[in-house]
């Protein structure tokens, strides 16, 4: 930046500082850093006002250095990035009108320069706050994904997929992957899918569902297809899908009865057993 510039705004450092915090609160009252604390507001401004004059004449990535620690932390801290890009925007404003006011000969060189100074700067701002997003979009999706089609064992041998939601092609590829590996891992004889808390079951679904059972069979499984309700039944007739392939049963209780007939076992109550020793 043009040394008689930099000159200018240290000379009016205090001023411009003044004049933006004031333009913040108008900023300020259309974002959630108003339920922030005026305290830690105004010092967490200022510390920003410190970055952006540091950055005058820092290099690039000593550019890059600062704001990505400061970025970090207003991300924590729930500042939003239209709150930010508009600060940034106002202080552009602000140090404009005020060198203006004191040299008219020199304005479009003086705009120049400015706009050299505050773009890398919300440039900077942008990216931290997109890495940001995409990390933890990317680790939300690994969590539904992880959450999405558990495979659970409840006996030996015996292991039990709840499927909740709407299933889609995507979904029903992390189904059967997760099938595949659980039907391995845990040395599962038979496999109950549950689908109770899939609110529509149709050609589609169903097609998936019947994928997923016959892969589970190729590996020397068996697959039973468990919380078929009355109106999913009747779907399931209207679309005339073949559900005969493998088992089904109504409840989930009924199909672990009829997983543990499978492998030779079955469900005894305590009073039946005691019953039987005396």
């Amino acid at each position: 930046m043009k040394a008689y510039i930099v000159e200018a705004i240290e000379e009016q450092k205090d001023v411009i500082a003044e004049k933006w915090l004031n333009e913040l609160e108008t900023v300020r009252s259309s974002w959630q850093v108003q339920k922030m604390s005026d305290d830690l507001y105004k010092t967490t401004n200022r510390e920003f006002l410190e970055t952006i004059y540091s950055n005058i004449e820092h290099t690039q990535a000593k550019l890059v250095e600062e704001l990505k620690h400061f970025s970090d932390r207003i991300i924590r801290m729930g500042w939003s990035l239209n709150y930010m890009t508009e600060g940034l925007q106002a202080f552009r404003r602000t140090v404009l009108d005020t060198l203006f006011h004191m040299d008219t000969t020199n304005q479009f060189e003086i705009m120049d320069q400015i706009q050299n100074w505050i773009d890398p700067i919300i440039n900077e701002i942008v990216r931290n706050y997109s890495g940001s997003w995409e990390a933890t979009v990317s680790l939300q999706k690994i969590a539904l994904q992880e959450l999405s089609a558990p495979l659970i064992p409840v006996f030996e041998n015996i292991t039990i997929m709840p499927l909740i939601g709407t299933i889609d092609t995507e979904r029903a590829k992390l189904i059967m992957e997760n099938l595949l590996e659980g039907v391995i891992k845990h040395r599962s004889a038979v496999v109950l899918i549950d689908i109770t808390g899939v609110p529509v079951v149709d050609t589609m679904v169903a097609h998936h569902i019947i994928q997923a059972a016959d892969a589970v069979r190729l590996i020397g499984a068996k697959c039973i297809l468990v919380g078929i309700r009355p109106e999913i039944a009747q779907t399931i007739v209207t679309l005339g899908i073949d559900l005969s392939q493998f088992p089904t049963k109504s409840t989930l209780r009924k199909g672990i009865e009829s997983a543990l007939h499978s492998t030779n076992r079955k469900l005894v109550s305590v009073d039946e057993e005691v019953g039987g020793e005396l």
